[in-house]
């Protein structure tokens, strides 16, 4: 991630129309990077920018007054965590090679990007993937990779980081098979 691009922001509407004109006024709002921008299920509309945490929030403030009664939640992380972009975009290699998967399971986006954030700022831990609620209706996941007591306290610290109604489970496979991640995950 470029030094400049330390805050991550996020809001994540009911409606797919109203959140793509939300984004053009979060884009023109401060000087941001678009990293993502979709339609997800189910008919919901996530738009992820990426900045300075002043323009960060000057865009997410903007992407959520515009379209306050379609907005389902919103986050901004200043201090992203090094691991959290490259999570998002399926960059990081999933190996276990006997290693603990830990798994966060969220009704919301945001809910997963903090859960994410803060379980990768616990410990030694990898960030394996973020998945952001396509084909899963709404919901989002974050799987993460380490030693067992590492990913155990990194899932409790993303677990606790959830607002309360935004957390549907976690999971931690102490020992996973290798054709579990080449056939599930």
């Amino acid at each position: 991630m470029i030094a400049t691009k330390t805050a991550l922001g996020l809001v994540e509407f009911s409606n797919i129309a109203q959140g793509i004109a939300a984004t053009d006024i979060m884009v023109k709002a401060a000087p941001v990077e678009l990293v993502q921008s979709l339609s997800l299920c189910p008919g919901k509309f996530v738009t992820l920018v990426a900045g300075s945490t002043s323009a960060v929030k000057t865009s997410v403030t903007a992407g959520t007054g515009c379209m306050p009664t379609c907005t389902i939640d919103s986050l901004i992380l200043p201090n992203v965590h090094p691991g959290v972009i490259p999570a998002l975009a399926g960059a990081t290699r999933l190996v276990l090679d006997g290693q603990a998967l830990g798994i966060i399971e969220t009704f919301s986006v945001a809910a997963a990007l903090r859960a994410a954030d803060t379980a990768a700022k616990k410990g030694q831990v990898v960030l394996g993937d973020i998945r952001l609620a396509r084909g899963m209706g709404g919901k989002a996941l974050v799987l993460i990779i380490g030693n067992v007591s590492a990913v155990q306290a990194a899932v409790q610290a993303g677990e606790e980081s959830v607002s309360d109604g935004f957390l549907v489970s976690t999971a931690l496979l102490t020992a996973p098979a290798q054709a579990l991640l080449e056939k599930v995950l």
